[in-house]
């Protein structure tokens, strides 16, 4: 005979009654025969101290990016200002009056006669010298200039117009150097020279693909750059041909040149000389424009002259020619 407890089962147990088959229980077997997937990596797992600092990564890397735009939001202005370097070209540049802006000096300069003028002229026009170390000087001017611990900073060229510099050449006949291609602003300053130093009236160079007035410019010149002025031609060729309209004659140098430097007389005509880049020489359409092609004459072991040396040659044969004519 079996007790009401015995009936009843455990003190406390619930019974479940059967409902039969439900819809969809295979896939919940399914699921669980299949697993949870591979073993996330250990910096996916949220609590395990790679994911922490994941996130740490990612919040700073984000933040940085942030940040950029607002150091950007207020782009610096380009500087056009120069610095004119060494102590004969500051102190040709002071001697001219150029509208400087500002004297730097190397701490512990040695102070010679160069300087002892640099520094009269800077004071009697009131021109703010500050002194800096040698190293911040080096960073301003660059690695490949040489200040001697003496830098002017300058504004912008003023480039003259090339028919008024035609027009306004005195004494004598004008005398400009044309450059077609030349892009070394060390040539230019060099060309520069010579033509201060052998009686010229300027230069012209073009607007597009050539080298400018540069601190380099300034440098390379030695203090010439104050004496002689720089034009800038729109278009080269045009402007060849406005000033052969003017009655100048346009002498191209080139190796390959039908006529030699010494048998030309170049004394009574106004004359453009135009030299081109030591690699390709001149364009085509500037050596079609050109009265004449001149070379000149070179051992056969050297296949060309700088264009700054070139041209230097070529004032020298006109500067003889005009004084004896």
């Amino acid at each position: 005979m079996k007790t009401p407890g015995a009936r009843r089962g455990r003190p406390g147990a619930v019974r479940k009654k059967s409902r039969g088959p439900q819809a969809g229980s295979g896939g919940q077997g399914r699921q669980a025969l299949e697993g949870k997937g591979p073993t996330p990596k250990a910096e996916d797992r949220p609590y395990h101290p790679a994911a922490k600092q994941k996130a740490r990564a990612e919040k700073a890397k984000s933040s940085t990016r942030s940040a950029a735009p607002s150091r950007q939001s207020k782009p610096k202005a380009p500087s056009d200002s120069e610095l004119v370097t060494g102590r004969n070209s500051v102190v040709e540049a002071l001697r001219a009056r150029i509208p400087a802006t500002s004297l730097y000096l190397a701490s512990r300069i040695e102070y010679d006669d160069r300087v002892k003028e640099i520094l009269a002229i800077a004071t009697q026009r009131g021109l703010p010298i500050l002194e800096v170390m040698r190293p911040e000087l080096d960073r301003m001017v660059g690695r490949d200039a040489v200040h001697q611990g003496v830098a002017l900073k300058i504004p912008p060229y003023e480039y003259a117009d090339p028919i008024e510099l035609f027009d306004s050449a005195r004494p004598g006949p004008a005398l400009l150097v044309a450059l077609d291609g030349v892009t070394d602003p060390r040539n230019l300053g060099a060309i520069i020279r010579s033509v201060a130093a052998f009686g010229g009236h300027g230069v012209v160079v073009p607007q597009r693909r050539s080298a400018g007035m540069t601190a380099a410019a300034w440098k390379t010149s030695a203090g010439a750059a104050v004496r002689v002025k720089v034009a800038l031609a729109a278009n080269l060729t045009q402007t060849l041909k406005s000033l052969k309209q003017r009655g100048a004659f346009v002498v191209g140098l080139d190796g390959e040149g039908p006529m030699t430097l010494p048998k030309i007389d170049f004394a009574s005509e106004p004359l453009v000389v135009v030299a081109g880049s030591e690699g390709k020489g001149l364009s085509r359409l500037v050596a079609e424009t050109c009265d004449t092609i001149v070379s000149i004459p070179i051992n056969s072991s050297t296949e060309s002259l700088n264009a700054g040396i070139a041209v230097s040659i070529a004032l020298y044969g006109i500067s003889t020619s005009r004084t004896v004519g």
